[in-house]
This record gives structure tokens, C-alpha cells and sequence, in this order.
């Protein structure tokens, strides 16, 4: 194990919770939003993202070969992707909304302010979690650094 290899894992759970936090808050910034992009000449309404986060290999492959060969494994956090949720748009009874449908009813985005308010504080407590880890490891190497005075 390298000296700064748990700066490096803390890092990269900070970068990985940022965005978790500013997906969240495009989502909640998009819950009303209508038009979020045409499909097939007609307007969709925005969809949620989720951001989808995985360890620092690749592969299992080279995960299962690291822990066979009892090598270390200290890659961190990578972000795998961004996708889209696929639960189905919300319907509202609404025929003055310029984006009603001949019935009247329009196609609201399918984000809940509910669950993006539970992403968004996750992802805060796992942000501050990973500001104490790099804290306490920058504080082991300051103590080291004393010892050899």
C-alpha cells in the first residue's frame, strides 16, 4: 500500500458524492420542468438521473486475480454512469397547461422531491464520512513527519 493511497480513495468519495449531490439538485431543479427534451417531433418531460458508482476495477476479473493473489486493492470510487430512471411519468389533470394532451391531462417528470432529498443527505453524510477519513490520514502523516525530528 502506498503512502497516499488513502488520500486517493478519500478523493475519490468526495469527487463521486459531488456529483451524486449535483444530479440531485438537477433533479430537484427539473421536477416541474415539462420540456425536457423532443423526442420524435413531441416533448418529453425531463427524466431523473441517477448516478450509478462502482469500485475503482473494471472488472471482477482483476478483482477476483487481486484477492486470489492477496495483492492490495485501493482504487477507490469510480463513477460507472449517469442514467436515466425509467419509471413512468406522472399524469395530471391540468387543461389550461400548454402541454396538456387532448384529454387534458399532462405528463409531469417522474422526479420525486421526497427521494432526491434522501439522495442529496446520503450523499452529504457520505461527503463529510470522507472528509474525516482524509482528515485522520492527513493527521497520521503529520504525526509521522514529527516523529522523525
Amino acid at each position: 500500500m502506498g503512502v497516499f493511497d488513502a488520500l486517493n480513495v478519500s478523493a475519490s468519495g468526495l469527487t463521486a458524492q459531488r456529483l451524486r449531490m449535483d444530479v440531485a439538485s438537477a433533479n430537484m431543479a427539473n421536477v416541474d420542468t415539462t420540456r425536457g427534451r423532443l423526442v420524435n417531433g413531441e416533448w418529453e418531460p425531463y427524466k431523473r438521473k441517477m448516478v450509478v458508482l462502482g469500485s475503482g476495477e473494471s472488472s471482477f476479473k482483476s478483482m477476483y486475480n487481486k484477492a486470489v493473489n492477496k495483492e492490495e486493492n485501493v482504487n477507490g470510487v469510480r463513477v460507472n454512469g449517469i442514467i436515466a430512471d425509467d419509471t413512468p411519468f406522472k399524469s395530471v389533470y391540468q387543461p389550461d397547461h400548454p402541454d396538456a394532451n387532448e384529454e387534458g391531462f399532462v405528463q409531469l417528470p417522474n422526479v420525486d422531491p421526497l427521494k432526491e432529498m434522501v439522495d442529496l443527505m446520503s450523499a452529504t453524510r457520505s461527503y463529510e464520512a470522507n472528509v474525516t477519513a482524509l482528515n485522520a490520514a492527513k493527521g497520521m502523516y503529520l504525526k509521522a513527519l514529527e516523529i522523525g525530528r
